[in-house]
């Protein structure tokens, strides 16, 4: 096989989070270090820019021109490259033709997508040409769904020495969240949005917690959708908007892995609020805004007023000094089938949406192009393809921790 020019390609340069990605490469690896990069996107001018405004010593990192649209000129990008990673979102408008290409040429690829529904017909459509040309597609690897996938698959594997058993249900709790929304994010939703209103049946398809698994199992998911009190963790519970991508990544893991988890595995997500009077309307408040946003951006006016005057556009985004104040602490609270129980807490020291995405999206593609790794082509997810080689990436590198507190 002919040696690929680089390592990999960074695809959307000029988004947000692409900057905020570059950025992190330059920092970490530079130009003429161990990995070969280089930044891709449609318009010559702007990537010009980020790349100026890296410094003097960046007037070498290669710049290359592509069309999310043009499947010529991405098979040209795959020819180059062992992995592209790509931040044009929303990925259902913008996406699919790259993972079209890279499912043919067999380019290992990886993104911050959390439009689970997108994911599904990438899965329908691509897998079997995966396969077949060795390509490694692994979607989420921001913070949807790394430190949800990362912090269950820890949870297990420190379960079964401990118990010998994995934990037959773990329930994720956001302690704490301290970020801004990103923009990609809500127009991602608003689109999902845009997609039920077209589809009805897509609706049912969304509630499927077995969306993106190779088979449905039996075992009833527990689902938090309104206001609610958690004995274990102590809490009121109010829903968590990252809960329906991130509970599909961890039982595609679960299959990916030979059902590692049990085939009765349970998982969850919400948000605490603390308890008390205070934690109880907390909740309420943060679930009845929640249903509002949603049935708002489900019609076409209030959408547009949505759109137009509310939520952050596509692009835009903090500061750096926001993103460095940023912060996340989830906790994972294991059960095992004969009553062990477990706690696990992970962390990230930035603003999870941007800063730290930034970060776990670079360790994330370099490790698919530098790491070795034996699993065949197909659509993988960060646990079931990068696992610990990954999450000690992380937490070298990427601010992220993981640690085992007292049950």
């Amino acid at each position: 096989m002919k040696k690929k020019e680089f390592d990999l390609i960074v695809f959307g340069a000029t988004s947000f989070v692409g900057q905020i990605l570059v950025q992190y490469l330059w920092k970490r690896h530079g130009i003429n270090g161990e990995v070969k990069w280089a930044i891709a996107g449609r318009d010559p001018g702007k990537l010009d820019l980020l790349k100026n405004r890296l410094g003097e010593q960046a007037r070498e990192l290669p710049v290359l021109i592509a069309n999310a649209g043009s499947e010529d000129e991405l098979q040209t990008l795959c020819s180059r490259t062992k992995v592209i990673v790509s931040t044009v979102g929303p990925y259902a408008l913008y996406g699919s033709p790259l993972v079209k290409v890279c499912a043919q040429t067999g380019t290992d690829y990886c993104d911050l997508t959390g439009e689970v529904q997108w994911i599904a017909r990438m899965i329908e459509a691509h897998e079997e040409t995966a396969k077949q040309s060795g390509a490694r597609i692994v979607h989420c690897c921001g913070f949807d769904s790394i430190p949800s996938d990362l912090g269950v698959l820890f949870l297990q594997k420190s379960a079964k020495v401990q118990y010998g058993e994995p934990c037959q249900q773990i329930r994720m709790r956001v302690r704490k969240l301290k970020g801004e929304f990103s923009g990609g994010t809500v127009a991602s939703m608003i689109n999902v949005t845009r997609e039920v209103a077209a589809d009805r049946s897509l609706a049912k398809k969304l509630a499927n917690p077995y969306l993106i698994s190779p088979s449905r199992l039996a075992a009833r998911q527990p689902n938090v959708t309104f206001a609610e009190f958690d004995p274990v963790a102590k809490s009121w519970l109010a829903p968590f908007v990252m809960a329906g991508i991130n509970t599909r990544v961890v039982h595609r893991s679960n299959a990916l892995q030979n059902y590692g988890y049990g085939k009765e595995f349970k998982y969850d997500e919400a948000m605490m609020t603390g308890n008390g009077l205070k934690g109880r309307l907390t909740a309420m408040g943060l679930a009845g805004g929640m249903a509002g946003f949603l049935i708002g951006a489900a019609i076409p006016p209030t959408r547009w007023a949505l759109e137009k005057f509310v939520v952050p556009k596509p692009g835009e985004g903090p500061s750096e000094t926001s993103q460095q104040r940023g912060s996340y602490d989830l906790r994972f609270y294991g059960t095992t089938s004969k009553g062990g129980t477990l706690v696990a807490k992970v962390t990230g020291d930035m603003d999870p949406g941007y800063g730290s995405t930034g970060k776990m999206l670079g360790e994330a593609v370099v490790c698919l192009a530098k790491d070795s790794h034996e699993k065949a082509g197909g659509f993988w997810t960060p646990a079931s393809l990068m696992g610990e080689t990954l999450m000690t990436r992380l937490q070298q590198h990427a601010g992220l921790r993981f640690e085992l507190l007292q049950a």
